[in-house]
């Protein structure tokens, strides 16, 4: 009887999930982070480090994160979630502990792309996860809450970064050894609390197999997963240049110094929890209507975004940086998430989202060196911002178009 009502007191392993992937993000995220707040530093700790050489720290992170999203989630289909995400996590601890020691910037890249390359394996893992154990009606801001990790991590990071680092309390390897002390926390968490399953069965070589194969790849590329692909990599464009560059713009053409370029930074992390959990409840409450509020969402975000990079005025700076994470990515996502999971194809639900993030995050891998590159040519970032809120306008336009269209012939079948 006891043993019963233990059993009525435990958390649903849907919440488990929930709790454990948010967790994932933070770690994620305070490495993703911690280095752009101190650019000048290790620009200076590396000889004189350029714009564009800086620049190629997160890019080559993100080269390595990029070419594995196809891979993990054909791996995650084929193996099992937690045998791609323990080796993963491992990996992206090897590629901190290179950049923690490393004494020349190439070396600095070396780790990049390794960590790149174990963080690469997270992302189909956990919105598989979400998206077969968490109950249809909770998606959506279960969803928010996930990514509400990389809000936390991105804030942490940057504060901390700027605090410790930027006034001279320790030094900058100090908090990659921290990181890599939260990531081998982290593995021990997933051994301990995310379930073991058994890989699937079926010979990959039979006729019926590759049928399934190429049945599955031609639904990955139906007009509407290519609408999100193409909205998801315009989004991801203008995130990852804030991620990226904001504190450095901020520092160098806005005014701002010391521990406020990283609390200012991190402004766009903290306004997109609320953001994104208001959002995620009103598309939950109306499913069909997902598109449109997408779109909304979308103009918003490069409205606020354009005054902002254009302002004077430190203080509606400030605004205009809360507003676009009130608005921005962090808010759409888990929408565009959710909406691509209700039509994944069965079977490869990890590897659709291995592609549209693989789409997606080209853009991170792009922004980094391109901005620092446009800085070095121009000697101003401001251009680099312009050049995203145009991406996003026609990544928006073209998500209209597609699914006006779909909508269109869909009616004059029925």
């Amino acid at each position: 009887m006891d043993e019963l009502k233990g059993s009525n007191r435990r958390t649903p392993y849907w919440k488990q999930i929930i709790y454990i992937l948010t967790i994932g993000w933070i770690v994620i995220w305070i490495y993703r982070t911690i280095l752009t707040p101190i650019y000048p530093i290790i620009s200076e700790y590396f000889g004189g480090a350029t714009d564009a050489q800086l620049g190629h720290i997160s890019s080559f992170y993100f080269l390595g994160y990029v070419c594995m999203q196809i891979p993990s989630g054909l791996l995650v289909d084929r193996l099992g979630k937690k045998q791609i995400l323990i080796p993963g996590f491992l990996l992206f601890g090897l590629g901190a502990v290179i950049v923690g020691l490393a004494q020349n910037i190439g070396v600095v890249f070396i780790g990049s792309i390794l960590a790149g390359l174990g963080c690469g394996t997270y992302y189909g893992v956990a919105y598989s996860l979400t998206a077969e154990y968490v109950p249809v009606s909770k998606r959506s801001l279960s969803t928010a809450i996930v990514n509400s990790g990389t809000a936390i991590g991105s804030g942490l990071g940057l504060i901390s970064s700027s605090y410790l680092v930027g006034t001279g309390i320790l030094p900058w390897q100090a908090l990659i050894f921290a990181t890599i002390v939260l990531i081998l926390m982290a593995v021990v968490m997933f051994l301990r609390y995310i379930h073991l399953e058994k890989p699937k069965k079926g010979s990959s070589v039979s006729k019926y197999s590759e049928k399934k194969k190429h049945v599955s790849i031609k639904a990955l590329f139906k007009p509407r997963m290519i609408s999100a692909y193409i909205l998801y990599f315009s989004t991801l464009y203008t995130y990852y240049l804030i991620d990226t560059w904001l504190p450095n713009f901020l520092e160098t053409e806005k005014g701002f110094s010391g521990t406020s370029v990283g609390l200012a930074s991190s402004l766009v992390f903290f306004t997109a929890i609320p953001g994104a959990l208001i959002f995620s409840r009103i598309a939950d409450g109306i499913p069909m209507k997902k598109v449109q509020l997408i779109i909304v969402l979308e103009i918003l975000a490069a409205s606020v975004l354009f005054l902002t990079v254009t302002t004077t005025n430190q203080m509606i700076l400030v605004i205009g940086i809360m507003a676009y994470g009130f608005f921005g990515k962090l808010a759409v996502e888990p929408i565009i998430i959710s909406w691509l999971g209700e039509s994944a194809p069965k079977g490869s639900v990890a590897t659709m989202y291995g592609v549209f993030n693989f789409f997606g995050m080209s853009a991170s891998v792009i922004v980094p060196s391109l901005t620092g590159k446009i800085s070095d040519i121009t000697g101003s970032k401001l251009y680099a911002f312009y050049l995203a809120i145009a991406i996003i306008g026609i990544g928006t336009l073209l998500l209209y178009i597609i699914n006006r269209i779909v909508d269109q012939k869909s009616k004059q079948i029925n």
